[in-house]
């Protein structure tokens, strides 16, 4: 599909940037891949790595296997008091208990149509699971090609009782996923589109998308919320102007473009990158580093003044103490 990208607010280049990312320390993982990141009250975290296990991790760095999926964890969200929803690239949106490793699959196909690309989730407080779809074309190893392609096959479901119901279509490569308003509507990240955008949950309005706040400078991922209501954007990477050039263009040169080397093809930066915005999508804090030792990061979470970064490529999660970043 032809598409033309609104106006980049802020060229993100490494020449002369001011970091305001400092003091970033590693906590090494057995494996590759946190691609994102959850905590619970006591301060643990739990991720996904790109093998399929899913770790327990102490903020000093011991880690545990919970489980493994047998396929690739992306997402992952807590739920009740020994569960945790996973969304896998692979096996569909599944619940993985923390006491004993079970894992259940929730849901692996839509309407007979096999979940490829299961990416974010989200619960309510009635116990409905929403969760995103990137994807109904390329799974996770060819992320790349869905956002050459740009047919904006994302999707956003509900699940509740055993049944999965589609409440939005039409986004662009759709990626992290936050409630806001107690629930009434989400925030949802397009990727592909350099955006967030408001879906309504509720009422005769539901499904219903709107623009959450301006245009972004990168490529969004996934989105959490902290205590203060500033929801967090991981930030994979700034826009690629070879890419926007691309975009508007003859659907031909892109697919050219696509067959090259993986190393010939716009990329991720030497970048670890997060932004923080209020409820009206606009930006309040903002953490950038060029060259600090983390990059493509896939999910930021806070707890207290601490953010946890994650990252689809990293063998760490990265951990950045908010009152030493400018």
């Amino acid at each position: 599909m032809r598409w033309t990208p609104p106006p980049n607010p802020h060229q993100v280049r490494r020449r002369g940037d001011t970091p305001t990312l400092t003091g970033l320390r590693r906590i090494p993982l057995p494996g590759a891949g946190p691609e994102h990141i959850a905590v619970d009250a006591s301060g643990t975290l739990f991720t996904g790595l790109a093998d399929g296990r899913i770790l327990r991790v102490t903020p000093d760095g011991q880690t545990q296997a919970v489980a493994d999926t047998g396929g690739r964890p992306l997402g992952l969200e807590l739920l009740g008091e020994d569960a945790l929803v996973v969304c896998d690239a692979y096996r569909g949106l599944l619940e993985v208990r923390r006491s004993d490793g079970t894992v259940k699959v929730l849901a692996a196909e839509v309407a007979g149509e096999p979940l490829i690309f299961c990416s974010n989730a989200a619960v309510a407080a009635d116990g409905s699971i929403y969760f995103t779809q990137s994807s109904r074309h390329f799974n996770i190893d060819q992320y790349r090609g869905d956002l050459f392609e740009h047919s904006t096959t994302g999707r956003l479901f509900r699940y509740r009782d055993g049944v999965v119901d589609l409440v939005a279509d039409g986004f662009a490569f759709a990626n992290g996923i936050v409630l806001i308003e107690d629930g009434a509507a989400a925030v949802v990240a397009e990727t592909g589109g350099y955006c967030l955008t408001r879906v309504e949950l509720e009422g005769p309005d539901a499904g219903r998308t709107a623009p959450f706040g301006a245009p972004l400078p990168g490529f969004p991922d996934n989105l959490t919320r902290d205590a203060e209501g500033l929801i967090w954007v991981a930030m994979v990477s700034p826009r690629d102007p070879a890419l926007d050039w691309l975009l508007p263009r003859h659907p031909r040169l892109r697919s050219l473009v696509w067959a090259t080397p993986e190393r010939l093809q716009p990329g991720e930066k030497d970048l670890a990158w997060a932004i923080a915005v209020g409820p009206d999508g606009a930006k309040a804090r903002e953490v950038r580093g060029w060259g600090v030792g983390y990059k493509a990061v896939t999910a930021v979470r806070r707890s207290g003044e601490t953010l946890y970064m994650g990252s689809l490529t990293e063998a760490a999660i990265a951990v950045i103490e908010l009152g030493d970043a400018a």
